[in-house]
């Protein structure tokens, strides 16, 4: 087996490759595929990220975030690189909104592919704002494709092993802020997980921050 850092970076290129030509018609350009450990993020988009110390050339960054990687299928986690693919595509191809939002243009490219927008990340949710996730459609395009990419032998073998004890996590759960944000206006507060929060200007209640799929 290669090293582990090549093993596991050259399956994320691998896979990059593979939903590039059977989703996008090939048409992405490559980017810099990172694993980042950003708290309530499965994954996040950030374009022209990265470049060439002569100014040459850029490249976006699509990272991933290891810290979910055991508790998930490979096929959930590739289904986050997707995701933050179709972001790449919007930033080269369409019009994004602002930072961080996902508009009906990047849904209707999700949709496309076999994978539906969702705040809550199941069916029924709403399909653009600030933190959008998403579910697999059940042998749609996309469970079709990676289904494939499966079959050859493909796998993400490196997962996280550390986690926090029960005891700690509930301590941190109590202790912790939580980001809240009005579903109108945008506005942010933190307060306690267990906070009911009313914007006073929009006089609607205040959603808890929940795991997020994409920064962008």
């Amino acid at each position: 087996m290669n090293s582990p850092t090549q093993h596991t970076y050259d399956g994320f290129i691998q896979a990059y490759s593979h939903f590039n030509q059977k989703l996008f018609n090939g048409i992405l350009p490559y980017c810099m595929i990172t694993m980042q450990r950003k708290q309530g993020a499965y994954g996040y988009f950030a374009g022209d990220r990265f470049g060439m110390r002569d100014g040459g050339q850029k490249t976006d960054e699509i990272a991933l975030n290891p810290s979910h990687f055991k508790a998930q299928t490979t096929e959930e986690i590739l289904s986050t690189l997707v995701h933050e693919m179709a972001h790449l595509w919007q930033h080269h191809f369409g019009k994004p909104a602002r930072t961080s939002y996902h508009n009906r243009e990047w849904a209707v490219c999700m949709r496309g592919i076999g994978l539906i927008p969702s705040d809550t990340g199941q069916s029924g949710g709403k399909e653009t704002g600030q933190k959008v996730s998403h579910y697999i459609v059940e042998n749609g395009k996309f469970a079709k494709v990676c289904a494939e990419l499966i079959s050859s032998g493909y796998d993400l073998s490196y997962i996280e092993l550390w986690e926090e004890t029960s005891a700690a996590k509930r301590k941190k759960k109590a202790t912790s802020k939580t980001k809240y944000t009005c579903p109108d206006c945008n506005s942010n507060a933190w307060a306690k997980p267990a906070a009911r929060l009313i914007c006073g200007d929009c006089e609607v209640a205040m959603k808890a921050e929940e795991l997020e799929e994409a920064e962008a």
